[in-house]
């Protein structure tokens, strides 16, 4: 499609779109909305993890000046849909979990908000609760599909006699920790009724997802609710599915008629109301010959959900794409417990998921003698293991010899704490990532010929500050066969046409293929030379390959970790990673996203710890002077590349999204970094100082 004769626009790196804006604070988010004398909203949680709501005294907090009203379950408007429970505000007296919202408090300043919610007088008689997670409780059970729509179990040969008959074997259990989204944008709403429409600023991952499940919840057509999101300071998933917040200042909004009501969560709140990564126990079991070929492959999965809403994190999914084994199987089982509602974190399933089984395999890789990459090489399927699909492409192993070459790995010290210096012990480590190929349906998109040689292109997607601002132009340049500079884009709206949302690295792909459809549909009907004014759109088409082929971006990851002889401090001073993610529209963009995804999982690695205090239910560490997460002092050399990677079935761009792969093996990889430094063996993160004293 694209004219020769003219520049080639993807695999450029054009400056960011929204970059002048953000470096001159013009940028405008959900709070910054310029509305009219804007009222502001704090809200009540509940301090008990489960009982029922006895009373709410508001007097103290209604008499002080400034107060407009206070919500609560008695007084606040009925919703007309009640099903999802973690949305179904005030609509009962049931507390089902610590820091549930019990009140909410509409002020003129958001200062009086908050002092008067201090002034709130709840009262709650309490039920014994529960919310101790582990893998020998007798009440875990077996959802119907866990996240994705995966299927729960699965099973393939004889896991059992293949694990007897194999002269290695690996039988270890592996954990994951509770993990809070905290993006530098907290969850923000700023909420208007207007004749009866509903006006939400939203710092959401997805407008028209919001305006569907708010619609729903307060039984309206869908075109009454009007969603804006043109920036979103990042999301990690936990803006990608509405919480209970926006619908608050939905109803707050309403208690005042006329005035908009502005929301901000703070960060405790964010702890309990907004989702988070629940944390994991994983028993891997493992068995190979001596050459180190795997013969059995086994990963049992526990996770913990709410009671008041499912969600099935799909731990043992990604076990089932990577090595071959002829035995297999997994599964999954869930507890339901009285904590907040668990939801998407930066590569739900794989990320957790990647952890156990890869950390195992190093393990078994030590115990037969053979090399970590060169085991897994030799572990490479030629189909999907389970699916018995052929790859539309798989370059695993080209990752793990790039990455090897690029980090030196045959200087690699021959075993673990053989190499000291200056008092640090110093081991690397290395693991494997991978992450599906997700396209969602439902998208669409129109281009308009606003003048010779210019175009607008408008589609409900968002920029949640990962640079679709940028990238998806240079996807509809690139189509319309233009200069990027030619093309005006219009995203983060719900009068744009519908778009999915921004989660699952699905972005590019689901957008970039409506966009290309929308471009070639114009390019038929109106040629290369388009009058002014002409005109037309596209929903993106069927994946015609989704059936036929295993779609996957793969990495391999490489860790330097020093731990100090006498303190046990852990550094790690180098990160590498080379994935095959498909065609990279956008160079610069596309390290940003897989060395922020690294970063994150150092983070997850060496910090991240949510710390439930069983005897109230709730986190204890809920800020960021106790929650700690890596800075750039813990992160001194982080390297990102990729190999080059054609694949026609993907999608016309032939991309496989970057969000969330830099984050899958980073884990694995520092705890075989630092086992190769120790000879301690790491199984529960985070990897602290305590594991090496």
């Amino acid at each position: 499609m694209t004219d020769p004769r003219r520049p080639r626009v993807l695999g450029r790196s054009p400056r960011r779109v929204d970059g002048p804006a953000k470096v001159a604070g013009t940028a405008r988010y959900a709070g910054d909305q310029h509305v009219v004398d804007p009222a502001h909203l704090h809200l009540v949680q509940a301090e008990a993890a489960r009982g029922v709501l006895a009373g709410v005294d508001v007097g103290a907090a209604e008499a002080l000046a400034g107060v407009l009203a206070v919500l609560t379950p008695d007084n606040a408007p009925r919703l007309a849909s009640a099903q999802d429970r973690e949305l179904a505000a005030f609509q009962s007296h049931e507390v089902a979990f610590r820091g549930q919202v019990v009140a909410a408090v509409i002020a003129r300043t958001r200062e009086i908000a908050r002092e008067a919610a201090a002034l709130v007088r709840v009262r709650i008689d309490e039920q014994p609760h529960d919310v101790r997670l582990s893998a020998d409780r007798d009440d875990l059970y077996a959802p119907e599909k866990v996240n994705g729509g995966a299927e729960t179990d699965t099973a393939r040969g004889d896991v059992a006699t293949a694990l007897a008959r194999s002269p290695f074997t690996l039988d270890q259990t592996y954990t994951t920790a509770w993990y809070v989204n905290n993006p530098m944008e907290p969850h923000t709403t700023t909420a208007l009724w207007l004749d009866g429409d509903l006006v939400l600023y939203d710092s959401t991952q997805g407008v028209h997802t919001t305006r569907e499940s708010t619609a729903e919840v307060f039984g309206l057509e869908p075109g009454r609710v009007h969603v804006i999101a043109p920036h979103v300071g990042g999301g990690f998933g936990s803006k990608g599915t509405p919480h209970v917040h926006s619908v608050i200042a939905a109803m707050a909004a309403m208690a005042v008629p006329g005035t908009p009501v502005k929301l901000a969560l703070t960060r405790p709140q964010m702890f309990s109301l907004v989702g988070y990564r629940t944390p994991t126990v994983q028993r891997v079991r493992l068995g190979c010959d001596a050459a180190g070929r795997l013969a059995a492959i086994a990963v049992d999965a526990v996770s913990q959900t709410s009671r008041i809403k499912e969600f099935a994190e799909q731990t043992a999914v990604p076990s089932r794409t990577m090595y071959a084994a002829p035995n297999r199987r997994t599964t999954h089982r869930v507890a339901a417990l009285d904590v907040p509602v668990p939801s998407w974190m930066r590569a739900p399933g794989e990320c957790p998921g990647m952890f156990g089984p890869e950390v195992a395999v190093d393990e078994l890789a030590n115990a037969c003698g053979v090399d970590p990459v060169e085991f897994r090489v030799r572990n490479e399927p030629d189909v999907e293991p389970e699916s018995g699909k052929p790859f539309s492409s798989r370059n695993l192993v080209a990752c793990l010899r790039e990455g090897a070459r690029r980090f030196g790995w045959e200087h690699r010290a021959p075993a673990p704490r053989a190499l000291v210096e200056s008092g640090w012990l110093v081991g690397t480590g290395v693991a494997a990532s991978t992450y599906p190929v997700n396209r969602t349906p439902g998208s669409a998109a129109t281009i308009r010929c606003t003048g010779p040689g210019r175009y607008l292109v408008r589609i409900g997607a968002a920029d949640i500050g990962t640079g679709t601002w940028t990238s998806l132009a240079q996807v509809a340049a690139d189509a319309l066969g233009v200069d990027f500079a030619d093309v005006e884009l219009r995203i983060g709206d719900t009068a744009s046409p519908r778009a999915s949302v921004a989660g699952g690295s699905s972005g590019i792909t689901s957008w970039g293929s409506t966009v290309v459809a929308a471009a070639e549909a114009f390019r038929r009907e109106f040629g290369d030379h388009p009058a002014e004014g002409a005109e037309a759109g596209a929903e993106m088409p069927e994946d015609d390959a989704a059936d036929a082929y295993a779609m996957h971006a793969f990495g391999a990851q490489f860790a330097e970790v020093r731990v100090h002889v006498d303190t046990g401090e852990v550094r790690v001073p180098r990160l590498l990673g080379v994935f095959a993610v498909g065609r990279v529209v956008n160079p610069r963009l596309a390290r940003s996203q897989l060395v922020g995804g690294m970063t994150m999982g150092l983070s997850m690695a060496l910090h991240e710890h949510g710390v439930p205090d069983e005897r109230f239910g709730h986190v204890v560490n809920h800020d960021f002077a106790e929650y700690h997460i890596a800075t750039n002092a813990d992160v001194p050399r982080v390297q990102a590349h990729w190999v080059e990677e054609h694949d026609p079935h993907t999608n016309p761009m032939g991309t496989k999204g970057v969000g969330e792969i830099g984050i899958v093996g980073t884990a694995a990889a520092i705890v075989n970094a630092a086992h190769h430094a120790t000879g301690v063996r790491v199984r529960d993160l985070p990897v602290t100082l305590d594991h090496f004293l």
